[in-house]
């Protein structure tokens, strides 16, 4: 075996173990829980049915990023990854980077209102680790962004160089 196909055999096994393992925490753990918890006699029980949409499309856009670095690491092993093919696969995992924020940063808005009309549950820990996850995520989606325009950068220069060669 090639050193360099360990690390991409290693990852794929660690993938595709993550991804069975979503897999089963989407059909089975987190639809469990979130109706058991909706089911207590809170008025705001209804909350845990927006958490749990928002958790499983959450679920999804780790899958949808799974399954492109997946394909990526097809192109490296072919010595393709510098090229258009990857850029496609490259911009569904920034795509699912961007749905995840917006799902973070639209449940992030609903919770704090829902804090802050809510007098019992007026407690500024929350808030601030809300803002502290939306706050990171934006940075996770412009570095993708940064990543993704140097893969374009190289993916030009890796054709300019095979043009001259």
């Amino acid at each position: 075996m090639h050193p360099s196909n360990l690390p991409v055999t290693l990852l794929r096994v660690f993938l595709a173990t993550l991804f069975a393992f979503l897999v089963v925490f989407q059909l089975m753990s987190l639809p469990g829980q979130f109706a058991l918890d909706a089911q207590g006699p809170s008025e705001l029980a209804y909350i845990n049915w927006i958490l749990l949409v928002v958790a499983e499309l959450g679920v999804l856009c780790v899958q949808v990023v799974i399954v492109c670095t997946w394909q990526l690491l097809t192109l490296v092993r072919r010595d393709r990854i510098f090229t258009e093919a990857s850029l496609r696969w490259v911009d569904w995992i920034v795509g699912a980077f961007v749905a995840g924020w917006l799902l973070l940063a639209g449940l992030s808005a609903y919770l704090v209102g829902v804090i802050y009309f809510t007098p019992e549950l007026r407690d500024p820990g929350l808030p601030i680790l809300l803002f502290g996850a939306v706050l990171i995520g934006a940075v996770l989606v412009l570095l993708m962004l940064v990543l993704r325009t140097l893969l374009r950068q190289a993916t030009v220069l890796r054709a300019d160089m095979d043009v001259v060669i």
